[in-house]
């Protein structure tokens, strides 16, 4: 794994380059913003620990920069600062944590490893969205060909319907909120609401029934697609 710091404070620097080589992470570190801001935008990192008040450039211009190119790079703030105004502007500029000074060294470790972790999830996610066919149970569905089927029977669905049905079937027998599968189905300029999304989700349950799956409503959660046995 490739870390990436930015951090000016010469003592913190050396035990964070330390404590993070000695964990098996191959670090890179400077301590001028706009240095930072150049190696972000020319090398490929696993996550960044980023200091806000770093001298040449502060720390949230340098996220807000790198956020236009790396919207999916994990990005850990480091900060002096600890009213709920700058927690808000650090995560508002697109930080996906945000760490107090002094800190202690594990919780660092541990918040690192959780983004690790959401990246991994994320990453993993993505490449079954990017898959032409899935399948589950009875279910066929080929994106390339937009069509789905029940067994050998061809399911009639409009666009919208089939796409929710792939995003479900790419997710199967994981809960998605409405939040979730309204981001999915919503495309460059168009936003698809919670309200949308609830139509959508009984106009396509209606056409699986019957094809051995259904779509189970979890309270206040949201959407799992089973198996009809399961529904």
């Amino acid at each position: 794994m490739k870390l990436f710091l930015a951090e000016d404070d010469a003592v913190l620097a050396d035990a964070l380059l330390t404590r993070l080589t000695q964990l098996g992470f191959e670090v890179c570190h400077r301590r001028d913003g706009l240095a930072a801001q150049q190696v972000l935008l020319s090398e490929a990192f696993d996550a960044v620990i980023l200091d806000i008040g770093l001298p040449g450039q502060d720390g949230l211009k340098v996220l807000r920069h790198v956020r236009v190119h790396q919207p999916a790079l994990p990005i850990l703030l480091l900060t002096a600062l600890d009213s709920m105004e700058d927690r808000v502007a650090g995560l508002d500029a697109g930080a996906d944590d945000y760490l107090v000074k002094p800190f202690d060294f594990p919780e660092l470790e541990a918040r690192i490893r959780a983004l690790l972790r959401r990246q991994r999830a994320s990453d993993t996610v993505r490449d079954e969205l990017q898959r032409e066919e899935l399948h589950f149970g009875p279910l066929r569905l080929d994106r390339s060909a937009q069509r789905a089927w029940s067994g050998t029977q061809p399911l009639d669905l409009s666009a919208r319907e089939l796409e929710l049905l792939f995003i479900l079937m790419s997710q199967a027998e994981k809960v998605l909120s409405k939040e979730q599968i309204s981001a999915a189905l919503s495309g460059e300029g168009e936003e698809i609401g919670s309200n949308a999304v609830e139509v959508y989700v009984h106009r396509l349950r209606k056409k699986l029934d019957g094809s051995g799956a259904g779509i189970r409503a979890v309270r206040g959660l949201g959407y799992l697609l089973t198996l009809a046995e399961d529904s």
